[in-house]
């Protein structure tokens, strides 16, 4: 293993009390990473409380191996990400579990060393995929749609309003090889912005990114997966990091929530729907002002909870 810095996870103290650890409980960490959040579940829920880690990147996975050996049999971890959770969790004998944690975001690790080409601060071939198995790559992606495909996909999943200028200069200057390329094309199609903090080429990395690994849709299946495996009670805590990704969670929440999912221009409910998921706070919690001075990658974060009915 290198020896760079571990990734330094996000709003750990509140990810503890969203998912309300004790000591004995079983929980699901639906994006191991590291290790950082599965080993304060660890200590919080000491002797006997156990962990699953899910991740895709072996990297990942071994890093927090290394980190976690010393628990022994209470943590085991295994390749995939939350759309497989119900399967894998099935697999490894866990039928149910306490808690659910899915922080959404990717480590400072994955954007540092080489390999992941996630970022356009280094230059470096166009991959992008968390498992390095999968067949589809952003190289893919940016050299082989359409252009009309490629605008669409850097709309919806980037939100970006200049996505066919930039999908133009994209498809008209291909191939293109690396991410500092990428990134170069990116901010010529996209023109000078005002009062912006970020690279104008963040949002098309993002949502190449989601489109390479299916992020969204994989998603959608993690979080009605936590329905089938939560216990009575049991605590879905999910970490987001961008308006698609935050709306998905938001509106998972308040559908499985509510009492009734009856059109607005129904005027009787007739749906029948019985709630499955209670909302342990109606407001989303952010990260604390000194956590974020401590680590500004936490800025963008949102934590949303809810327990089992």
């Amino acid at each position: 293993m290198d020896q760079e810095p571990l990734h330094q996870p996000v709003m750990v103290a509140e990810s503890l009390d969203a998912l309300s650890v004790r000591p004995g409980g079983v929980y699901l960490d639906a994006t191991l990473g590291e290790g950082g959040h599965s080993l304060a579940i660890l200590e919080a829920s000491n002797p006997t409380g156990r962990v699953l880690g899910l991740d895709l990147d072996p990297r990942s996975r071994d890093a927090a191996a290394l980190r976690l050996e010393s628990f022994g049999q209470r943590f085991v971890s295994a390749a995939g990400n939350y759309g497989d959770m119900v399967a894998l969790a099935h697999s490894l004998g866990l039928n149910q579990v306490d808690g659910i944690l899915m922080d959404l975001g990717f480590s400072s690790r994955q954007i540092g060393l080489p390999g992941y080409g996630l970022s356009f601060l280094n230059d470096e071939p166009l991959d992008m995929r968390y498992d390095p198995e999968a067949l589809l790559t952003a190289s893919d992606v940016v050299n082989n749609y359409s252009e009309q495909e490629l605008a669409r996909v850097i709309y919806e999943f980037g939100e970006e309003t200049r996505s066919r200028q930039i999908a133009r200069r994209i498809v008209g200057s291909r191939p293109v090889r690396s991410t500092t390329q990428l990134a170069s094309l990116v901010a010529s199609a996209s023109g000078p912005r005002r009062g912006g903090r970020t690279h104008p080429a963040t949002r098309t990395f993002q949502a190449i990114r989601i489109e390479v690994n299916d992020e969204l849709v994989n998603l959608a299946s993690g979080l009605e997966g936590a329905l089938q495996l939560l216990n009575p009670s049991g605590r879905l805590a999910v970490i987001s990091y961008h308006s698609l990704e935050d709306r998905v969670v938001k509106l998972f929440m308040q559908r499985q929530s509510a009492l009734c999912i009856c059109p607005p221009e129904v005027p009787i409910c007739v749906c029948g729907h019985q709630p499955t998921l209670k909302l342990v706070h109606r407001r989303v919690i952010k990260p604390s002002a000194r956590e974020i001075q401590e680590n500004l990658r936490s800025r963008s974060a949102k934590l949303r909870v809810a327990y089992q009915l």
